[in-house]
């Protein structure tokens, strides 16, 4: 029986365990020649193992020569947040650039390409291949809209339309409707999956900034049915911010 970590247990664990525990026990290091698609691009099909500072801090993922500047309110607001309030620890989407610390999986086809999510409720994002734009009269939701094109043999996906509900990470950063994420996928060789994704919120960060991650692939597994709201115990063993209590000390 394989074992999961619980979301928000994992988060207050995690920060004296190394990253690649999450993985552990899921399979040796995967290696070989990037595989490619029927129509010539690199096929990023395959299970990942996640990035957990795209979760918990964010912070520790931005890439040199980028900063994470967030105005005065989107500040306060991070401070202010208590972390038993997570969205994702109560079990509602990660949104994007957050990702659970599950493992995710990746289903490319010509027309669309399919993100699917082992944590929390069991999501997914369906980025389109086969429009340019973004539709006018968007209803903001959890994933945006996603569209995406080839450069190269790199994957690029243009993302609006969030709503403002999520975090970005457990440390509690805010976000507004005005979101805008550009992801930039990678496949480098056949175990390794590069992402890069830059930010654009004008009404909470004074400019853009960029996440970097590696991730490895899980060769002979598969994502699992976890369904957080399913007898979900996590929420009332945290209390205030992650690592200091509810009055921030």
């Amino acid at each position: 029986m394989k074992i999961r970590l619980l979301a928000a247990c994992a988060a207050l664990a995690l920060a004296a365990l190394p990253t690649l525990a999450q993985n552990a026990g899921r399979g040796a290091k995967v290696t070989g020649p990037t595989p490619k698609a029927a129509d010539g691009h690199p096929d990023l099909t395959g299970l990942w193992g996640p990035q957990p500072n795209f979760s918990f801090d964010i912070s520790k993922a931005v890439k040199p020569g980028t900063t994470l500047e967030p105005l005065p309110w989107a500040a306060k607001l991070t401070a202010d947040r208590m972390s038993k309030d997570d969205p994702e620890a109560n079990c509602l989407p990660t949104g994007v650039p957050r990702a659970a610390p599950y493992p995710w999986k990746i289903i490319q086809t010509k027309d669309v390409i399919v993100f699917l999510f082992e944590g929390n409720i069991h999501s997914y994002r369906q980025i389109f291949m086969n429009r340019t734009t973004h539709p006018q009269d968007l209803n903001p939701s959890w994933y945006g809209d996603s569209i995406g094109r080839w450069d190269g043999d790199t994957l690029v996906i243009d993302s609006v339309g969030f709503n403002d509900r999520f975090w970005f990470d457990f440390a509690g950063r805010p976000h507004t409707e005005q979101l805008h994420t550009v992801e930039r996928f990678r496949r480098p060789d056949l175990g390794t999956l590069e992402e890069e994704v830059t930010v654009e919120d004008p009404g909470a960060y004074a400019k853009p900034f960029t996440l970097v991650a590696k991730m490895p692939m899980l060769a002979g597994q598969e994502i699992i049915e976890y369904i957080c709201n399913e007898n979900n115990k996590d929420v009332s063993h945290i209390v205030g911010k992650e690592g200091v209590d509810e009055r921030g000390r």
